[in-house]
């Protein structure tokens, strides 16, 4: 059996192009993403060594250069992109991602947008 650990990122924010409107497209707007990744943390934790989890710095640029990164129409497509990026590390067996989207062109006043996805290595 394989034991899931969760490591978190929250509030990670990065300015991308994504959105159906054009204004959208041109202008750009903040996202922030929050994260959890799955992975088991003991072997790290027994040798107390980096290379034996997921490293976050680096798990965070990555997501902000997905963000970052060539739009796209819909939250929901971003997301999947951030997920696929974060199973790309070895230790991560699953990633729960929710994108925000505080800026979203909504006629009525809100707090915010969001999709979460959870997605695991098949």
């Amino acid at each position: 059996m394989i034991r899931v650990d969760r490591v978190a990122l929250r509030g990670l924010r990065a300015r991308g192009h994504h959105g159906v409107f054009p204004e959208e497209r041109e202008k750009g707007q903040i996202f922030v993403v929050d994260l959890v990744l799955g992975l088991d943390t003991r072997p790290a934790a027994a040798d107390d060594d980096l290379t034996k989890t997921v490293h976050y710095g680096i798990v965070a640029e990555e997501v902000a250069a997905v963000v970052q990164g060539e739009p796209v129409d819909l939250i929901e497509t971003l997301a999947e992109r951030i997920a696929d990026r974060c199973l790309r590390h070895e230790p991560v067996r699953e990633v729960e991602v929710v994108v925000h989207k505080p800026e979203a062109p909504i006629a009525v006043p809100f707090d915010d947008v969001t999709i979460t996805i959870t997605r695991s290595r098949a």
